[in-house]
């Protein structure tokens, strides 16, 4: 039924894994599986439910440096290790992650909330990145270069950077995990990994298949507990050098901030602000598509999630009528469902902060058309609202929820303005059937990412990334194989 939560599946079924050792309830150190000394543990609920489904230790400070010791003892002969057994490595762990494809993504669901269809993808999407490093590790050229006087060799080559940290958040508990460890490994680094204490499974289960792949003891650690104790750690440690972190500017910047008595390499991944940009001249099904994906993707709880539509007059009541119509074919429930488009939020205050901004756009003289506050628990239907004032919330902070705000502009020279008037440059988007008009917006606009005509843009090979207060450092691609590796200029002289 269109718009009604969907029923719980039976208990008995509900998350239930072929492989049941894949559901780890320990941290990972130095090839061991762990609980804390103290026996305290964090619990992890299923956010459609609010049942608790496992918990994780909450382990202390030299609990946590064991790890940081492990990854350093593993580093030495890691990095020496012949680029294509590194590579090897990588393959066999990407063939066990997609063999266990779908116990993965029931694990993302189980703990994170969202359509069992996305978690699937999920999945592929991050094992992607497994196999492209996996590939990348052999290509880490160095160059030699004319020389300057007679008699020598000018050299360059590339070095692992040394252990490295990884912080991911809740919203993509495997992916995120993968598009910073794989490069790593493929580079020659090792890594101690901290997932979000909301969704630790997945990256639990990541480490069981790596282990079965070959990894070495010490090149990955999984550790679990108190954020802020975790994160002093990793950042006053001299022993790790580089750390990959995806969530907001705020702590971004504490990071930052921490690291700089260390002068640490650092990927940020920070906060997003898109705004989705519909011209005349786009076509009203390919701006359809790329509103549906770049709105409501992981139920709105993605970092390049359009948090701001912007539709030019000419196609405004057009593309707002059929907008509506495609949001209440949705279906939003329970993400083990087949049929849920959008699952529940990752937590309560999530909740409220969508129903903040749903109110203050209203408030502020957006007229409701579809949607509306929370169903019950954390489950909050897709929400369109249109006629949004330009200084409206919703278009000054992420929304990360099913919350679709639209706005209308009149020129381009407008809708680029307004799309640049955010401190955020993580993604954009925009549609538009006429060359000229994609090729001056997406000159113009101030964003790391640009999507025309198309709202799912992040794959393995491309760099991902933002400008401004989004971050800096790329991750996929080569460019993201460069962020763990440093260059190291040889003068060799009497030759």
């Amino acid at each position: 039924m269109s718009g009604a939560a969907t029923a719980e599946p039976a208990a008995a079924v509900r998350g239930a894994l072929a492989r049941a050792d894949l559901h780890r309830g320990q941290a990972y150190v130095d090839g061991a599986w762990i609980s804390a000394a103290s026996g305290l543990t964090i619990a992890v609920d299923d956010p459609f439910t609010g049942a608790v489904i496992g918990s994780v230790p909450s382990l202390a400070r030299g609990e946590c440096q064991a790890a940081i010791d492990a990854a350093e003892r593993a580093f030495p002969a890691w990095s020496r290790e012949l680029a294509r057994t590194r590579g090897a490595i990588l393959r066999r762990w990407y063939d066990l992650v997609m063999a266990h494809q779908e116990d993965l993504a029931r694990l993302i669901t189980l703990e994170n909330g969202k359509p069992i269809r996305e978690a699937r993808a999920e999945v592929a999407y991050g094992a992607g990145f497994i196999e492209f490093y996996a590939e990348e590790a052999g290509r880490i050229f160095g160059e030699t270069i004319p020389a300057n006087v007679p008699g020598r060799r000018l050299m360059v080559e590339h070095e692992p950077v040394g252990v490295c940290a990884a912080i991911t958040p809740w919203n993509f508990p495997l992916a995120m995990l993968t598009r910073k460890a794989a490069p790593a490994f493929a580079a020659g680094c090792t890594m101690v990994a901290k997932p979000a204490s909301q969704t630790p499974l997945a990256a639990l289960a990541l480490a069981v298949l790596a282990e079965e792949a070959g990894l070495p003891r010490g090149v990955l650690n999984v550790i679990t507990g108190k954020a802020s104790m975790i994160g002093d750690l990793l950042t006053a440690s001299p022993v790790v050098r580089k750390i990959s972190f995806t969530g907001s500017t705020e702590i971004g910047a504490q990071l930052m901030q921490a690291s700089a008595a260390q002068i640490k390499r650092l990927s940020l991944e920070l906060g997003g602000n898109a705004p989705l940009l519909v011209f005349d001249n786009a076509d009203l099904d390919a701006a359809l598509d790329t509103a549906m994906v770049a709105k409501f993707r992981n139920s709105g709880q993605s970092c390049v999630a359009a948090n701001r539509i912007y539709v030019q007059r000419g196609i405004y009541e057009t593309f707002l009528i059929a907008l509506t119509a495609r949001i209440a074919r949705m279906r939003f429930g329970d993400g083990f469902d087949e049929a849920t488009d959008i699952g529940p939020l990752i937590d309560l205050p999530g909740v409220a902060k969508v129903e903040e901004h749903l109110d203050e756009a209203v408030a502020g003289g957006g007229k409701l058309l579809i949607g509306g506050k929370a169903a019950g628990g954390r489950l909050m239907p897709p929400t369109l609202v249109r006629d949004v004032a330009a200084d409206a919330l919703l278009t000054r902070e992420e929304t990360f929820g099913p919350l679709a705000g639209v706005i209308p502009f009149d020129t381009i020279e407008q809708g680029v303005a307004l799309a640049n008037a955010t401190p955020f440059g993580l993604a954009a988007y925009m549609c538009s059937s006429d060359p000229a008009t994609i090729a001056r917006v997406g000159r113009d606009i101030e964003s790391g990412m640009v999507g025309i005509n198309t709202g799912l843009i992040s794959t393995a090979v491309v760099p991902f990334g933002g400008v401004k207060m989004s971050g800096l450092g790329r991750e996929g691609s080569r460019h993201g194989l460069a962020e763990y590796l440093n260059m190291k200029y040889l003068c060799h002289a009497g030759l």
